[in-house]
């Protein structure tokens, strides 16, 4: 939807005029390499994406926030006084739990019309969620910082450790911290190396000449909130308690190496456990080789790193499942691929594949026939390229 017919669309619903409209928007993400790393304290390697998360807003004279979405019929009205009693919304709950945890933060909010108009494909992996709660806060910091004449310029990686917090303690998801700073800090044909220890990033040059990226969907409906995420996330806690024997100042598992796991990792004795700290520990050692070989422009390498990061993820991790096992196998297949895996959380979602850019149609084509026989439905596709982050924005 043009930016036009996104105010004239603010203005059927909410009244008024153009008349101190403002527009913001933050990507969804793909992330090329290092899976369930991120919330172990580990090495990720995200890129922002070309589809968004945009918010047309309006301040208004109350204390209340008005929610709504191009897409859906839910409306919601919330004061920022009473934010505990909206967390059961079945839409606008990330939303009011950014301005929760601003409002802890300090900020001293103001009320505010927004409509959402979100281009980022919902439960696809591709972090629709982690887009809406990046350009929340940065709306919402927006219009603060205008009405109490605060000047500084908005500190990015702060709205995204505040979409973090909305998503672990408003929402109830334990995700990492991967997913909101590639929204916040993405660069245009970037993607950033981030060790999610302490947030140390590099902005990487992606240099895929002749090559593009292909998401491709699987179009099973899942909800991450009830996935085995926190389950996953609790075996690695587990893990990690049993490898501090050997370990005692490691805070995390991104603290310990492949050397320092294959010399220590007999004393996890329940083989569930042990795969999961193998998956995140040879995950990191998988990123850091992905730089090198970047940064020495083999991208066959980087194919191959995928390759291996996906079976890890099916075998070690068991994040996968049939419908994303299909689009890599099928993937693979195809000639001009050189890597593909799944991306995101799992359990459904998208992979993501590096494909010759003159077989993209024909990737697309055979992937997409030979899934639907395999799975009985269809699976999308996107060619995306690499884009910024959160901003606020006049045009599209």
């Amino acid at each position: 939807m043009e930016l036009q017919a996104l105010k004239q669309k603010f203005i059927d619903i909410y009244g008024g005029s153009e008349e101190g409209i403002r527009v913001f928007s933050s990507p969804g993400r793909v992330n090329l390499i290092g899976e369930h790393t991120d919330y172990n304290g580990g090495y990720v390697f995200p890129a922002a994406l070309t589809v968004y998360s945009t918010v047309i807003v309006r301040t208004r004279n109350d204390r209340n926030i008005g929610l709504a979405a191009t897409d859906l019929p839910d409306r919601v009205c919330a004061s920022l006084d009473e934010l505990e009693k909206h967390k059961d919304l079945k839409w606008g709950n990330y939303q009011l739990g950014v301005a929760d945890e601003l409002q802890k933060a300090g900020y001293k909010l103001i009320g505010c019309d927004m409509l959402f108009n979100d281009t980022v494909p919902l439960g696809a992996g591709l972090s629709s969620s982690a887009a809406i709660e990046v350009v929340t806060a940065l709306t919402l910091v927006a219009l603060s910082n205008k009405a109490n004449g605060t000047k500084k310029p908005i500190d990015m990686i702060e709205m995204a450790l505040i979409g973090q917090k909305a998503e672990n303690n408003y929402v109830g998801v334990n995700c990492g911290i991967m997913d909101q700073f590639a929204s916040a800090m993405g660069k245009k044909d970037h993607a950033i190396f981030l060790d999610c220890k302490d947030l140390n990033y590099q902005l990487v040059p992606l240099k895929l000449d002749g090559y593009k990226i292909v998401i491709a969907n699987t179009n099973k409906k899942r909800s991450l909130g009830e996935s085995n995420y926190n389950e996953r996330r609790s075996q690695c806690e587990a893990g990690l308690a049993i490898l501090q024997k050997a370990f005692a100042d490691a805070k995390c598992l991104g603290k310990i190496t492949l050397a320092e796991f294959e010399k220590h990792g007999h004393l996890i004795e329940d083989e569930v456990i042990y795969n999961r700290v193998a998956h995140v520990i040879k995950e990191d050692d998988r990123v850091l080789a992905s730089i090198k070989a970047l940064e020495e422009n083999d991208i066959k390498a980087f194919g191959k790193l995928m390759i291996a990061s996906h079976n890890s993820l099916r075998d070690l991790y068991e994040v996968t499942g049939k419908e994303l096992d299909t689009l890599v196998e099928e993937a693979l297949k195809v000639e001009g691929v050189i890597g593909s895996r799944m991306t995101g959380a799992g359990f459904g979602g998208c992979t993501v594949s590096i494909v010759k850019e003159e077989k993209v149609e024909a990737f697309i084509k055979k992937v997409g026939e030979n899934y639907v026989k395999a799975i009985g439905y269809e699976a999308s596709f996107y060619v995306s390229d690499i884009g910024d982050g959160g901003c606020e924005k006049e045009a599209f």
